[in-house]
């Protein structure tokens, strides 16, 4: 079994972290002000990056390596939706992806999206049956 390791260290006196992965550069985490002073991204906003990042490099993988597609690279947009209850979790993701390809269809994105969905992307294994997503793909040249 392959083991994950990230080190996270307070460097204030409200709910600022440092937090660190391998030997990458570190990552500032912090809450809203009055709770946090708002200098760093949310946990949420980190996983919603994870999740934009996780699903894009998937896809991008079985394009350019399954489907032999060239395809330049990939813009990517995540919009969470934040239940009102408490814990204030999200409900709702909308990610919206523009390939830059001349050579990939909407058909064969969406084909790949399934996959990526149903077999690849480990963060979208995690949230799915929590978390609705629905997914807007672009294509341009």
């Amino acid at each position: 079994m392959d083991t994950l390791n990230v080190k996270l260290q307070t460097i204030d006196e409200k709910t600022m972290f440092s937090a660190t992965a391998r030997e990458n550069p570190e990552v500032i985490i912090d809450y809203f002000p009055p709770i946090g002073s708002g200098k760093g991204y949310t946990s949420l906003e980190l996983f919603m990056i994870s999740f934009g990042s996780c699903i894009s490099s998937t896809l991008l993988s079985l394009m350019r390596y399954r489907m032999k597609k060239r395809v330049d690279g990939v813009a990517v947009e995540v919009e969470g939706t934040v239940r009102e209850e408490h814990p204030r979790a999200l409900n709702h993701i909308l990610l919206n992806l523009t390939f830059r390809s001349k050579e990939l269809s909407k058909t064969e994105a969406l084909e790949v999206l399934k996959a990526a969905e149903d077999k690849m992307c480990p963060v979208w294994s995690m949230i799915k049956g929590n978390v609705d997503v629905d997914v807007n793909i672009e294509i341009t040249e």
